[in-house]
């Protein structure tokens, strides 16, 4: 099975940008969307053979998630918890496993929503672990978080930033001892300079100037099936590149 996970910062945006050619090209069982900024219906996706979800914000042209599945779930499952409202969150029940897929609120610039995100961890978390007691979890999104300073660029510039700060590195740490695997970490434990995420300025991307931010994590008894883990930075379209995981 191969799973994609893309934050495609605008789904209207990047089906103008190659989007559908992008993931026929990869061919994945699921395909998993962050940061849609669209309520269903707002735009067509011409991938006929997948089955559709759409989680939207309340707030239009904000956040949303979305997955495609060539197969059909037991269960579908919008949000988590108390937060409903923000559309950053589906997940589906299959025989053997559950699908999360995932947009983790930023903690924005001066750490303004820091707070909420130290909630909204440890309430994934606890979810989790809930699911993970029926059957193994494989979560995927956009994280907003760079674990280690192997996983972006610059860690001595950006240590405290949003998406680097110990607070936001220490909540990725307790998910990974809660019984949770990092897969590319997993696969590639000392690669460095592989990216997911770069800034639209300062000509980040053409520097490699990156985040590993996007990841597939997976609950510990799915190691012996991790085939491979992959890091799509050749694939445009968004500030994100499409991460992708298989499993047999």
């Amino acid at each position: 099975m191969r799973f994609i996970s893309w934050n495609v910062n605008g789904l209207r945006a990047c089906l103008g940008k190659g989007f559908v050619e992008s993931m026929k090209g990869l061919d994945a069982d699921f395909i998993c969307i962050q940061e849609t900024k669209m309520q269903e219906g707002q735009a067509e996706v011409d991938l006929p053979e997948y089955e559709e979800f759409f989680c939207s914000a309340e707030k239009k042209g904000y956040s949303g998630t979305a997955i495609f599945a060539k197969e059909k779930p037991l269960s579908v499952q919008y949000n988590f918890g108390e937060h409903t409202d923000e559309g950053r969150g589906i997940i589906l029940e299959y025989k053997d496993f559950y699908l999360v897929n995932v947009y983790v609120p930023n903690s924005q610039d001066g750490l303004k929503r820091l707070d909420y995100r130290m909630k909204w961890e440890d309430d994934l978390r606890a979810f989790l672990l809930e699911l993970d007691a029926k059957k193994p979890v494989i979560l995927c999104g956009d994280m907003n978080v760079a674990h280690e300073e192997i996983d972006l660029k610059n860690p001595k510039t950006n240590h405290k930033n949003a998406g680097f700060s110990d607070e936001e590195r220490g909540k990725m740490t307790e998910l990974l001892g809660a019984g949770f695997t990092d897969t590319y970490r997993y696969l590639y434990p000392d690669l460095a300079g592989v990216y997911s995420w770069w800034s639209y300025r300062f000509h980040a991307r053409d520097k490699n100037a990156g985040w590993r931010i996007d990841y597939f994590i997976v609950s510990d008894r799915l190691q012996p099936q991790i085939v491979d883990a992959k890091i799509h930075n050749e694939v445009f379209g968004s500030d994100h590149c499409p991460v992708e995981l298989e499993l047999k």
